[in-house]
C-alpha cells in the first residue's frame, strides 16, 4: 500500500465556557477558509438544531472539514465545535479524544470561568496541544492583561509543557475577524499532525452517531489506522455487528461523499444498519477479515438526575421508545428503562447529566418526534441501608420504605467550584448555608476574583441553586461541579393524601428540616388545581407518621330548594337535611377522581 501522508492534516476542537464565542469563532474560520459561501453564511452556522439557534447555545458537537493554503502547502483542517454548558461536558470529552489539539477560548470581558478549568483538565489529561486564545478584544470592557494573567495562573505550577507567557496567548475578535487568520496559522504550526501505526489495516473511533430512515445508522468517525472505502466489509467491535460500507464522506459542513477515509481524517460512514439500539459511542470500526485490537473508547457517563417521562396518550408509548432509542444514538449519556405508574400508565425512567440536559432532551422529544409528554419531577438515587443488613438503591419516591425499616440513608454529593468577585462572597455564604453546603477552601484567582471550593448534596443543587447563585451575585459568579461521594442523608418521605388516600405520583423525598415548608407548598398547590366535588375533599401532607399540613376543598353547592316557592319552610328544611346526609355518605364512601391535567400541573417545576 502506498504511504498515506498525514503531515498536512490538523485536527482540533474549540473548548470554552458557555457564551464565550465558540460558534462565532467557528463562523469566522468557515469564512476565512471559504468552506461556506458568503451568500449562505449565517450566524451560528454549525448549530444546525432549531433549539440551539433559539437559545444561542451549542448542544451537539459538530465536525467540519476546512481547506487552507499556507505559503505553498495545502492543509486539511478538521474542526469539532463543542458545547460549553457543564451538562454537555461529555460531548466535549468525546470531541477531545478525536483530535490532537484544542483552542482554549476565553472571553476577555469575563476572564477564566469555572467550566474553563474543567475543560482544560480534560484536554491536559489526554496530552493535547492547547492554544490559549482571548476573544472579544474589540469590546470596551475587555480585561486583556488581567485575563492573560488568569490564563497563565490556570496553567501555572505545571511542567514546562503547560506553562504560557503573555505573548503565547493569542488575541482575536470572533465578531470582527481580527486575529483569526493568525490563529489559523498558529493551529497549523503548533497542533501536531495525526500519527498512525498500521498502513494496511483499517481502524476508526466512533465519536458520534446519526440515524436516517433510509440509510440507517451513520457513524461519525476519526480514522486511526489504514483506509476505508465504499463496499468494505467492516465490524463494529463492541456490538459485534457486521456491515458493508454503503457511503463514505466528509463534513464540509454538510455531508459530502468521498472516495475513502484515510488515517488521521474525520468523516462519516453509512452502515445501512436499521437497529438504532445497537449503536455505542466509543466503539471501534475494524475490518471483518483482518481485524485490529479495538480502541479503548470512552468511559460511560453516569447520570446524576432521573425523571420519569410518560406519553400523554398510551397509544404513543412505542413511538416514545423509538424516539428515545434514536436520541440515545447521538447522546449516549441519556439512559432509559421502562416503568409503569398506576396513575400515569407506562413510561420510561430516564437518566440525565443535569437539569439543562433533562430540559433539552424533553424539548427535542416534543419537537423532533412530535410527542406530547408528561415529565415527572426530577429525583436522584438514594442508597438505603435496612435494619436487616441489606442495602438497596432507590430512585422512586413512591418506593421509598418507611422510617421504621431504615437504619441509614445515603445520597450523592457534588464538589463545586465557584468563581466570583470577592465582594459577593457574603451573599454566596448565605446561599451555601440555605443549601446545606460545606466550604472546603478559597483561593485568590487573579487580582479581582476568588475560587470557592464547596461540597453539597446533589439534591440541593437541583433545588434552584444555580438560579439563586446568579441572583445573589448579579450574574458575576460561575459554577462548575463534579460527583464527589455518597454521604449520610437526613431526608424523609413526604406523601400527599387526597380524601385520606395516598397518591403515589405526588410523593417526594425532602430534607427533614424543610419538610414542613415543602408540605405547606404542596397542599396549597394541589388545592388550587384540584377540581371541587359534591363533598368536602381533605388534602393532607404526611411525613414521619403525622400530618404536617392540611387544606379542605369545599364542596360544590346545589340549590335543592330552587324549584320551591312560598309555602311551609319545613319542606325546605327536609330537603336540606337530606342533602347533608347525602354529602356525608359521599364523603365516607366516595373516591376522588383526579384529572390527568392535575398530575401534569403538580409535576411542573
Amino acid at each position: 500500500m502506498k504511504f498515506m501522508n498525514t503531515e498536512n492534516i490538523r485536527n482540533f476542537c474549540i473548548i470554552a465556557h458557555i457564551d464565550h464565542g465558540k460558534s462565532t469563532l467557528a463562523d469566522r474560520l468557515l469564512e476565512l477558509t471559504s468552506t461556506v459561501e458568503k451568500r449562505r453564511m449565517k450566524e451560528q452556522f454549525l448549530d444546525s438544531m432549531e433549539l440551539e439557534r433559539e437559545r444561542g447555545i451549542t448542544i451537539k458537537m459538530q465536525p467540519v472539514r476546512m481547506n487552507y493554503k499556507m505559503q505553498t502547502t495545502n492543509y486539511i483542517i478538521n474542526l469539532i465545535d463543542t458545547p460549553g454548558h457543564i451538562d454537555f461536558s461529555y460531548e466535549v470529552s468525546r470531541a477531545l479524544k478525536a483530535v490532537e489539539g484544542a483552542i482554549l477560548l476565553v472571553d476577555a470581558t469575563q476572564g477564566v470561568q469555572a467550566q474553563t478549568i474543567s475543560n482544560v483538565e480534560m484536554a491536559k489529561s489526554l496530552g493535547l496541544v492547547i492554544i490559549p486564545v482571548l476573544n472579544k478584544i474589540d469590546l470596551s470592557l475587555a480585561r486583556i492583561e488581567e485575563s492573560k494573567e488568569e490564563i497563565m495562573e490556570l496553567f501555572g505550577g505545571e511542567t514546562a509543557k503547560w506553562r504560557f507567557h503573555p505573548q503565547d496567548i493569542l488575541e482575536v475578535s470572533a465578531k470582527t475577524g481580527e486575529g483569526v487568520e493568525n490563529l489559523l496559522e498558529e493551529i497549523i504550526k503548533k497542533v501536531p499532525s495525526p500519527k498512525f501505526q498500521y498502513l494496511d489495516k483499517p481502524r476508526a473511533l466512533v465519536f458520534d452517531f446519526e440515524y436516517s430512515n433510509h440509510q440507517g445508522i451513520i457513524l461519525y468517525t476519526r480514522m486511526i489506522d489504514g483506509e476505508i472505502k465504499k463496499g468494505d466489509n467492516l465490524v463494529l467491535s463492541q456490538v459485534k455487528e457486521n456491515f458493508i460500507v454503503g457511503e463514505i464522506g466528509i463534513f464540509s459542513p454538510e455531508k459530502k461523499q468521498a472516495a475513502s477515509l484515510k488515517a488521521g481524517e474525520i468523516g462519516y460512514i453509512v452502515t445501512n444498519i436499521k437497529k438504532p439500539s445497537i449503536g455505542a459511542v466509543g466503539d471501534s470500526i475494524v475490518s471483518k477479515f483482518n481485524p485490529l485490537i479495538p480502541l479503548s473508547g470512552y468511559e460511560q457517563p453516569k447520570p446524576v438526575v432521573w425523571a420519569s417521562i410518560y406519553p400523554e396518550s398510551q397509544d404513543d408509548f412505542d413511538d416514545l421508545r423509538r424516539a428515545l432509542e434514536r436520541l440515545h444514538l447521538s447522546d449516549s449519556s441519556l439512559t432509559f428503562e421502562e416503568e409503569s405508574s398506576g396513575a400515569m400508565g407506562r413510561g420510561f425512567r430516564c437518566g440525565f447529566l443535569g437539569m439543562l440536559h433533562l430540559e433539552i432532551i424533553t424539548e427535542r422529544l416534543k419537537r423532533e418526534f412530535n410527542l406530547s409528554l408528561i415529565i415527572a419531577s426530577p429525583t436522584i438515587n438514594y442508597r438505603i441501608k435496612f435494619k436487616d443488613g441489606s442495602e438497596k438503591f432507590i430512585y422512586s419516591p413512591a418506593h421509598f420504605p418507611g422510617e421504621h425499616l431504615i437504619t441509614k440513608i445515603f445520597e450523592p454529593w457534588i464538589e463545586a467550584q465557584i468563581i466570583t468577585p470577592p465582594d459577593k462572597i457574603n451573599s454566596i455564604m448565605q446561599i451555601l448555608y440555605d443549601h446545606e453546603s460545606e466550604m472546603k477552601e478559597t483561593e485568590q484567582f487573579g487580582e479581582h476574583r476568588v475560587i470557592m471550593k464547596v461540597v453539597m448534596p446533589l439534591r440541593e443543587l437541583m433545588r434552584n441553586f444555580f438560579d439563586d447563585l446568579k441572583s445573589a451575585t448579579a450574574g458575576y459568579a460561575s459554577l462548575n461541579y463534579k460527583p464527589y461521594e455518597m454521604r449520610e442523608a437526613d431526608v424523609v418521605k413526604m406523601e400527599i393524601l387526597v380524601a385520606e388516600e395516598s397518591i403515589p405520583a405526588f410523593t417526594k423525598i425532602v430534607s427533614r428540616k424543610r419538610v414542613g415548608h415543602e408540605a405547606e407548598e404542596a397542599v396549597e398547590k394541589l388545592k388550587k388545581n384540584l377540581p371541587r366535588a359534591l363533598f368536602v375533599i381533605k388534602i393532607q401532607a404526611k411525613s414521619m407518621g403525622r400530618i404536617l399540613a392540611s387544606r379542605s376543598l369545599s364542596a360544590l353547592k346545589k340549590d335543592v330548594t330552587g324549584y320551591l316557592y312560598g309555602g311551609d319552610r319545613t319542606r325546605k328544611m327536609k330537603l336540606w337535611k337530606k342533602q347533608q346526609k347525602g354529602k356525608k355518605r359521599l364523603k365516607e364512601m366516595g373516591r376522588v377522581n383526579i384529572p390527568h391535567e392535575v398530575f401534569v400541573k403538580m409535576m411542573q417545576r
